[in-house]
């Protein structure tokens, strides 16, 4: 079971674009389909290791670029892929070998959905998983959002050791007024040598410099290149299973990503 430390600051300084920071990747959906030069579309049922209840599938029903906006939407229609069936479906998207960074500055402009068993995320991975298994070479969570919990978000890195050696540290911002599920908002990740900083519309709430890795030295395993992850799962040990008051389909916006190095 996951355990959040909790945040204060006393000032809370913004995160601004330096002008030594370069726009080096970015995706504004303003087309009408997605961009496959950056993102390549995951088919699994796998679960996540978390017992999660979706089939994630390549289909406009679950994935579709539109009005300027990407669009992740998970159904309650017991889709059945292959022989696997599983009661919910949706997708899940990623940007390994198409966009991968070794330090980096991430926004990401979404709007999230909300619900019992609802669980968004916009997450790194290690490309090259230098290190081990996961999660011996890192996690990044930029942000997570537990559905039953809609003011609140999530960043928290994954690392140590292979599971279940593996360790997390992170805490979670909750908005002052409103929920996650009702506007857009700006989660950014400002990833430096030996620092990892959170920032929710350009404010830092959160920043760890403490970790570790059983097979190198600091900063190890965060200094090898990620790709970015951005999916909507249902279900799982987390979240917990939706109920009879979660809505569907449920439908995560995304609005652009922009990553910017040099900074």
């Amino acid at each position: 079971m996951k355990t959040f430390h909790a945040l204060s600051f006393l000032i809370i300084p913004l995160l601004a674009i330096s002008a030594s920071e370069k726009l080096v990747w970015s995706d504004e959906f303003n087309g009408d389909s997605l961009d496959y030069s950056k993102w390549g579309v995951e088919e699994n049922a796998y679960g996540g290791g978390n017992h999660e209840q979706q089939i994630y599938r390549w289909d406009k029903k679950n994935l579709r670029v539109k009005e300027g906006n990407l669009i992740i939407q998970a159904h309650n229609d017991q889709p059945n892929v292959v022989g696997t069936s599983r009661p919910y479906s949706s997708a899940r998207i990623r940007t390994k070998h198409r966009g991968d960074w070794k330090y980096c500055r991430i926004d990401v402009r979404a709007k999230l959905p909300a619900g019992k068993g609802i669980w968004p995320a916009i997450w790194m991975l290690p490309t090259d998983e230098k290190y081990g298994g996961w999660a011996s070479s890192g996690e990044i969570d930029i942000m997570e959002l537990v559905g039953n919990e809609p003011s609140t978000y999530h960043g928290t890195l994954h690392f140590g050791g292979e599971w279940p050696g593996n360790k997390f540290k992170g805490g979670k911002f909750k908005l002052a007024t409103g929920t996650f599920a009702d506007d857009f908002h700006i989660f950014s990740l400002n990833w430096k040598k030996g620092m990892i900083s959170w920032a929710i519309d350009g404010e830092v709430w959160q920043t760890e410099e403490k970790w570790f890795s059983e097979k190198s030295k600091f900063p190890a395993p965060f200094d090898q290149r990620f790709h970015l992850l951005i999916n909507l799962a249902v279900g799982g040990q987390w979240p917990g299973n939706p109920d009879a008051s979660t809505q569907f389909p449920a439908t995560m916006l995304v609005d652009y990503v922009r990553v910017y190095q040099g900074g």
